[in-house]
This record gives C-alpha cells, sequence and structure tokens, in this order.
C-alpha cells in the first residue's frame, strides 16, 4: 500500500526536469542612474569668522540701507548676509541632540553672560507690569504698548552696562537691535523680522567679543527661549498683531527661530517623529525640553480653533515629513527664501558698523525712492519712502490684522473662551 507521506525526493522526482532552467530570470526593476531624482541636501553652514579686532572701531548708528531690489541684491551677496546666515545655522547646529535639560545642567549655564542676558530679559518682561493695558475692548495692537516700547529705550543703557558694554557709540549701536526686537510701536505688530533682530543683537554681541562661541548651546536653548516667554507675554498683554498679512498659511504669526531651533533638537531623536506633534501628551511631556514642540502647544493654545490642520495648516504639511534632518533642512531653506530674500522682510533691517551695508547701497532711507521699478506705488511708512508692490499681499506696510491672542483673550473676558470652538465640517 502507498505511503500518505511523499518524500521531498519523491516531490522532487515529480517535476518535470530542467524547468527551472527554462523559465526567465526575474529582476527588479530599476531607474537608470540617469533617471534618479538628484538628493536635495540641506543648504551649507557658513563657516563663522573669528570676533574681529575693535580695539580703535568708529561705531555708528544703524539705519535702513535696503530701500530697491537693487539694495537688496547687494545685501544678499554681500558678507554681513553670509554672516547673519553662519551665526543663525551655527546656532541651530549646536544643539543638534540636546535638549533644553542637558544644557541647563551643564556648567555654561552659569556663564557671566548667559546669567546677564537672562537678568536683562527679567527685566524687559517685569516693564510689562509697570505699563498695564488700556481696556479698549479691541483685538488690535493695544496702544500701553507703545509705553512699554518706551521703559525698553529708557532701560537700554543699564542692561547694556551689565554685558560689560561701556562704550557709549557702543551701546547706541548695539542696543538699537535689542530696542527693534520687541515689535513696531507705530503700527503696535511683531512678526519675524523683529524676532531676527534679537538675533543680530546677540551676533553684535558675539562680534564685540562678550560672547564666547562656547555659549552658543545656552543662547539658543536657555537666552532664546527666554526671549520668546518675554514676549509671549507681551503680545498675550498687548494683542500685537501679526507683522505680515498671510495669516494661517504661514508657520506662525509672530516667530520662526524656534521651529528651525527645535528641528535641529530632534535630528537623531529615537523615538518622537514630526508626526508625534498631534499627539497631545507627548508635546506636553516633551515641550520642556524641544523647541519645536514648545512651538506647537504655544500656536494651539493661542488660536480660537481646533486642529492644528485649520489653523496652521503648514505645520500640518510639515508633520507628514519622514524625518526631523527633512524637517530641519527645509526650515533652513524657508530662513533664507522666506526671511532674507523677502524684500518686505528685509528692507527692514538696520545696518550698522558691527553689521555693515554693502557698498552700493542706498544711503539715507529717508530720502526718495530712485527710478528703479521695484513696484507699482510709492509710499510712506513710520517715515520710511519705499515703493510699495501691488502682489506683496501689503507685508511692506502693514496690513492691520487682528491679533490671535487677542482674539482668544477678549473671548475669555466674555466667557465664551472655555473650550476652543470646533470648525462646523471637522
Amino acid at each position: 500500500m502507498p505511503s500518505a507521506v511523499t518524500s521531498a525526493d519523491d516531490q522532487a522526482v515529480s517535476h518535470p526536469p530542467g524547468l527551472s532552467n527554462k523559465l526567465p530570470k526575474l529582476t527588479p526593476r530599476r531607474r537608470p542612474q540617469t533617471e534618479r531624482r538628484p538628493s536635495n541636501p540641506p543648504p551649507p553652514t557658513p563657516k563663522l569668522p573669528a570676533p574681529p579686532a575693535l580695539d580703535k572701531h568708529k561705531y555708528i548708528h544703524p539705519s535702513r540701507r535696503i530701500l530697491s531690489q537693487r539694495d537688496h541684491e547687494l545685501f544678499l551677496s554681500s558678507q554681513t548676509h553670509k554672516l547673519i546666515v553662519s551665526f543663525v545655522f551655527t546656532l541651530s547646529d549646536s544643539v543638534r541632540d540636546t535638549t533644553v535639560s542637558d544644557v541647563k545642567n551643564s556648567p555654561r549655564a552659569g556663564d557671566p553672560a548667559i546669567t546677564a542676558l537672562l537678568a536683562v530679559l527679567d527685566e524687559a518682561e517685569g516693564l510689562v507690569t509697570r505699563c498695564p493695558p488700556i481696556d479698549t475692548g479691541s483685538r488690535f495692537g493695544n496702544p500701553a504698548f507703545r509705553d512699554f516700547l518706551q521703559q525698553v529705550d529708557e532701560a537700554l543703557p543699564s542692561w547694556h552696562e551689565k554685558l560689560g558694554v561701556t562704550d557709549k557709540q557702543a551701546c547706541d549701536e548695539v542696543s538699537t537691535y535689542l530696542a527693534q526686537s520687541f515689535g513696531n510701536g507705530t503700527r503696535i505688530d511683531y512678526g519675524s523680522g523683529h524676532e531676527l533682530n534679537f538675533i543680530l543683537w546677540l551676533l553684535c554681541l558675539r562680534q564685540l567679543s562678550i560672547l564666547p562661541d562656547s555659549t552658543f548651546p545656552a543662547l539658543t536653548l536657555l537666552v532664546f527661549p527666554r526671549y520668546l516667554k518675554v514676549m509671549r507675554n507681551v503680545q498675550s498683554t498687548y494683542y500685537l498683531e501679526p507683522a505680515g498679512s498671510h495669516g494661517v498659511w504661514g508657520l506662525d504669526d509672530y516667530q520662526f527661530l524656534p521651529f528651525l531651533f527645535g528641528a535641529s533638537q530632534l535630528v537623531d531623536h529615537k523615538n518622537l517623529r514630526p508626526l508625534s506633534i498631534h499627539n497631545q501628551m507627548i508635546v506636553e511631556e516633551c515641550s520642556k525640553d524641544y523647541l519645536y514642540l514648545d512651538q506647537i502647544q504655544w500656536v494651539n493654545a493661542t488660536k480660537t480653533v481646533q486642529g492644528l490642520r485649520w489653523h496652521s495648516p503648514m505645520l500640518d504639511d510639515i508633520s507628514s515629513a519622514k524625518s526631523w534632518a527633512k524637517v530641519e533642512a527645509g526650515m533652513k531653506r524657508m530662513f533664507l527664501a522666506e526671511v532674507l530674500s523677502k524684500l518686505p522682510v528685509a528692507q527692514h533691517f538696520l545696518f550698522g558698523s558691527v553689521l555693515p551695508a554693502a557698498e552700493g547701497m542706498s544711503n539715507d532711507a529717508e530720502r526718495k525712492v530712485g527710478d528703479e521699478d521695484v513696484g507699482e506705488v510709492e509710499v510712506t511708512v513710520d517715515g520710511m519712502k519705499h515703493k510699495h508692490n501691488a502682489n506683496s499681499w501689503g507685508d511692506c506696510c502693514g496690513i492691520k490684522v487682528p491679533s490671535a491672542v487677542g482674539a482668544r483673550q477678549e473671548a475669555k473676558k466674555h466667557g465664551d473662551g472655555g473650550e476652543l470652538r470646533r470648525i462646523p465640517f471637522d
């Protein structure tokens, strides 16, 4: 009786001999080497030069020098532009795989320069309580903000004396950048250009050899977050309007650099992914150590509607990136393209002797813009004449945009801000 079990040898004999040799060999399809898409590497970090010798340096009061497209192009090809990019990217690179707690527990957290910077920011926040807002019932900027800026101007000399800037001319030049970092008193607004002025202030202090390069991680994860907290208080108190009109299509109404620095922190993280920003428990738990998550938490807290995809669709889109390395690379490209390379933003940059203007740039911000065709209508804003481009969303002129923080605060006053309202079709 034949066995019910067939051996492996019997199975091999049952197949037609030589069939395996007649079947075509299957190989995976591959694109030819020439058709492969080229990689998109992140912008490189230019080498940061050593601070200059300023023993017999002559300081000048910073002024606007970008009045036309030609001025802007000269700036983009200048050494000052390269220095700014190098400083910002070096700050970002210095916090790779580093948490806020790591820096707090490091010896550099006690550096006298870092301690002095934090003390200055503490005093700046204290000025908010001395200049209470006027109850206007409006979501637009509160005029008491101008009193706050006046108090800041009066405190600048003493603040810089704490930092070791004793030369009056040096103080006048360097302190201008700090004064500009709190927002615009005429329009009562704030944006990424003012945020950049704070970084330029730190760069000036570095060029004066007050901030050694070894303090960069502490500048990025201790000083800069303290500045963010001060500005959040200022924004909430005076309902500062966004300094642009792109609204929800931008990363955030006010800030940009927390996303760049925060993405650098997370590049090599083993557990957190870009999609983690949608997990509220992760955001709450990790925001104290990571700037990106801290800024996400703040953005969510200031909006009056529920859902990141509704109030910040660009952040929602970025969360689908495969890695933090891609997010960081995208943020660096965005900093170059959307901050430094945008004329409506760059025309408010200030140039002095520490951060000099390029040769050939306009000399007087109050003079009439030349005949160069950079827009359609010449306007004067804050005493500065420039040509307004009708396609620039009005960013150069500061279209009034209600403050999201103000809307949330006013809703709370009327008992309507306890819960975020949902979009009807969400």
